[in-house]
């Protein structure tokens, strides 16, 4: 704290603009009383007192040795104006071009906000942060919206972290980013993640977003993702459909990249495989019903009800059979078929579509449906 206090140097005569090192004498209303070792003492003003942080004020008593300004050589009858605020203020801007250069992250208080983005104390210098280096302002709308105010107010008084991207000391301009040491900490984080975790972990973890492709699951203070394929044995359309922002849940480490910093997971990897189980679900000439998950020339992959996917071949969807499966089912089409083998040591299951008749296909799916009334009402 006293580092820059005690900083300076000492030439002779005093002239305007020196810095110099003093000695406190006294403290009274005007100020404080500094002796610089010439015949006549200091005077650094209450105005400028009023400039230093309450921790730098409380440190300051007679003895102590100081740095200051000469502001101005007065005559015989009174003391040089003196100015302990501009040696702290240039103490600052040493620092922030250090934190500059380094790229170390440097924690402060929000003290205001405008349009354009926050107000943060940097000690004298009030430094600012856009709204595009903001991490919580990607929720917001556009600048002078109810919504972006209400973001910008609710950060005022907080303590964050950031990192120094512009000092341009001659302006008075000093920019900050939250997003980039935001992002800092997190490659921090997953760096350590990557060398404590091991293929075959599990974890806990909870989800911070879900996406078309995925769920992004916080497991440690780094995120890991679960691809949409590794989210449960059965065919899933989106994530939204098994978990949901919030969650606590438990992972499987799958794969990690160091190289790409990126952590693989898997949640099917904690559920039973239903292969393992197929033959106690699954008999040769049953009739199932199932999603068809993808259109190949050759035929059709449908998602059966534990997850397991069975290939409608395309000579088995219709008779005679079609120039291309497309002619007879798509992408996401509900289909009930028959079961012509079963390959668990492959991980196949054979269906037919064509030896289902549009009548059998109805009344299975009424006897489920009354079925599945009755475990509803059970349960």
């Amino acid at each position: 704290m006293n580092g820059w206090l005690t900083e300076g140097y000492d030439y002779e005569p005093a002239y305007r603009g020196q810095v110099r090192k003093g000695t406190i004498v006294d403290r009274d209303e005007r100020g404080l009383i500094v002796d610089l070792g010439l015949k006549r003492d200091g005077l650094v003003p209450q105005s400028d007192l009023a400039n230093l942080d309450q921790e730098v004020l409380a440190e300051l008593k007679a003895g102590q040795e100081v740095t200051v300004r000469v502001m101005s050589v007065t005559g015989s009858d009174s003391e040089h104006l003196l100015s302990l605020s501009q040696v702290q203020q240039e103490h600052e801007w040493d620092k922030a071009e250090a934190l500059l250069n380094s790229g170390d992250i440097w924690e402060g208080q929000v003290v205001g906000f405008n349009k354009g983005g926050l107000l943060v104390r940097f000690g004298q210098i009030q430094a600012f942060v856009p709204n595009s280096h903001l991490v919580e302002i990607a929720s917001a709308k556009a600048p002078g919206t109810q919504r972006h105010q209400a973001v910008l107010q609710s950060y005022v008084g907080r303590t964050s972290t950031f990192k120094v991207i512009n000092v341009e000391r001659d302006r008075n301009r000093l920019v900050l980013s939250e997003r980039l040491a935001q992002e800092e900490k997190r490659e921090q984080r997953m760096d350590h993640l990557l060398d404590e975790l091991q293929e075959g972990d599990v974890r806990r973890g909870v989800v911070r977003r879900l996406t078309n492709f995925g769920v992004f699951v916080d497991v440690g203070g780094a995120d890991g993702l679960i691809h949409t394929s590794e989210l449960a044995w059965h065919l899933v359309r989106h994530p939204s459909e098994v978990v949901k922002v919030g969650d606590e849940i438990e992972v499987y480490v799958l794969r990690l990249d160091p190289e790409r910093k990126r952590i693989s997971l898997s949640l099917k990897k904690l559920q039973p495989d239903p292969w393992e189980t197929v033959h106690e679900d699954y008999q040769i000439n049953q009739l199932v019903a199932g999603t068809v998950a993808s259109v190949k020339e050759f035929g059709a992959f449908v998602t059966l009800k534990t997850g397991i996917q069975g290939l409608i071949h395309v000579s088995e969807l219709a008779d005679p059979a079609p120039a291309h499966p497309q002619e007879v089912v798509r992408v996401g089409q509900e289909v009930v078929a028959r079961i012509l083998s079963i390959d668990p040591a492959r991980q196949r299951v054979g269906l037919s579509l064509k030896q289902v008749s549009p009548e059998e296909s109805e009344l299975w799916l009424t006897e489920q449906k009354e079925v599945e009334e009755i475990a509803s009402v059970g349960a």
